[in-house]
Formats: structure tokens, sequence, C-alpha cells
């Protein structure tokens, strides 16, 4: 469903110059739950942001089922992937209510007014259809992310780009969150990327993991790898001791 082939992202020149992402190659096969894992700055939620379209100074190629994306997306490559962000409570605009940030998506792609969509897609994830008429503001964090959800998936997307979806949120919710994006991917047959530095979200979630650091991949782990605690380099041991030691 993706592949990736020596995608490359630099910021600014001269000292002030950043190789965030330094030529990774990956794919990811259709259903499966892809996990980026590593410290804060090593380029993951770069390369989570240039799959999305959102960051568009990248070199390299990306293919989504076979078919080649640009950096300037048409509508219907842009319906291909949608991306829930880390932030329940920045990623809403808090003068719109419910029902017009659920709509929007629609609205966007010329697909009409949207709001015929919006009663199940509160259902869908497991919210009232009164919230519709709701501010961001008065929803809790979890209720927020639910929101953020069913926004990525108004448009139907087969690729869903997580990035930290649960780390601004408290522990108590954090599990209800990943059980309904499990729920969602089961139920659509979805492919995932999951960008975290928390690896019992990864272990949890992803069938494998790419551990990065300083803008590449180290290291490639299994599920059976994570619960086992088998690593392939020294990095990838420090993290997995910090996560679960």
């Amino acid at each position: 469903m993706i592949k990736v082939d020596k995608l490359d992202v630099v910021y600014g020149t001269g000292r002030a110059r950043n190789h965030a992402v330094r030529g990774v190659s990956f794919s990811v096969a259709k259903g499966e739950t892809l996990g980026i894992v590593g410290e804060s700055g090593c380029g993951k939620s770069t390369v989570l942001r240039s799959l999305a379209g959102i960051e568009q100074g990248w070199t390299g190629s990306v293919e989504f089922n076979g078919t080649p994306i640009g950096k300037l997306r048409s509508r219907d490559e842009l319906k291909l992937s949608q991306m829930v962000f880390q932030d329940p409570y920045g990623s809403l605009h808090p003068r719109h209510r419910i029902g017009t940030a659920l709509a929007e998506p629609i609205r966007s792609m010329g697909l009409g007014d949207g709001w015929s969509k919006v009663p199940q897609a509160l259902k869908q994830v497991g919210l009232p259809e009164d919230f519709a008429n709701r501010f961001p503001h008065e929803l809790s964090g979890g209720q927020r992310q639910r929101v953020a959800i069913a926004r990525a998936l108004i448009l139907s997307p087969p690729i869903l780009l997580l990035d930290e979806p649960t780390s601004a949120l408290d522990v108590s919710i954090q599990a209800e969150i990943l059980n309904l994006l499990d729920d969602q991917r089961d139920e659509r047959g979805l492919t995932f990327v999951l960008v975290s530095h928390d690896l019992s979200v990864i272990a949890h979630m992803c069938d494998r993991v790419l551990v990065m650091q300083n803008g590449v991949f180290l290291d490639e782990m299994t599920k059976a790898d994570l619960r086992a605690g088998t690593t392939h380099a020294a990095y990838s041991q420090e993290l997995f001791e910090a996560n679960f030691l």
C-alpha cells in the first residue's frame, strides 16, 4: 500500500542546515500497521508529514497503492491518506462546532456540504450525534481525539497516518483511543503508519517497527521481537530499556 524510496528532507542552508531525513526507504503492506520510533527530533514526524503532503520539501519517491504521489497532490491523491495529529486541543478550530469540523473534508474535496455524513461519523467513534453542535472546549481530550479520528476517516482513506495520537491524553484514556483505532483498522481494512516515542503503544498496535535516529533507520523489529525484547542495534536496546525497565 505504501512504498517509499530514498526519502530525503533538508531544512535551511549553511550553518542552519538540518538534514532531517536522510534517504530512508521502506514499504507497508495493505492492512499492516508500521511503527516508527525514536527520540524527539530524529525525523520520524517529518517522514509522516511528507507522506501526508504537509511537508513538500522532500526528494525521493512515494507510492500509494502502486500510484506515484507527488509533492503537490490532486484531490484524488489527497483522499488516499489522512492524518491524526498529536494534540487534540490544537488540531480542532476552537470557534468551529464539531459538525463543521467533520464536514469540512467533504466540502474541501467538492463532494457536497458534508453534513449528511456527520451523524454516522460521530457514531463510528463512539460519540453521540448531538456532539455536532458542541464546540471543542466543551469536550474532553479523549473526546476531541475521537473527533479528530472521525474527521480523518470521513473521506474513507485507505491509509491513516498517526502522529503520537495518544501522547497528549491521560493514561486512562489512551487505551480507549488505541482500541478504537484497532477496531477501525480491522473494520475498514486500513493501513497505518504510527509515529511514537512510546514502545508500549507501538507494541500494542504495530506489526513491525522501524527505529530511527538522526534521520536514518537503524533497526527493524517485529511484534515478536518487541515482546521478547529482541533488538538488533545498541540504540534500539537503549530505547527498549528506557521504555520497559
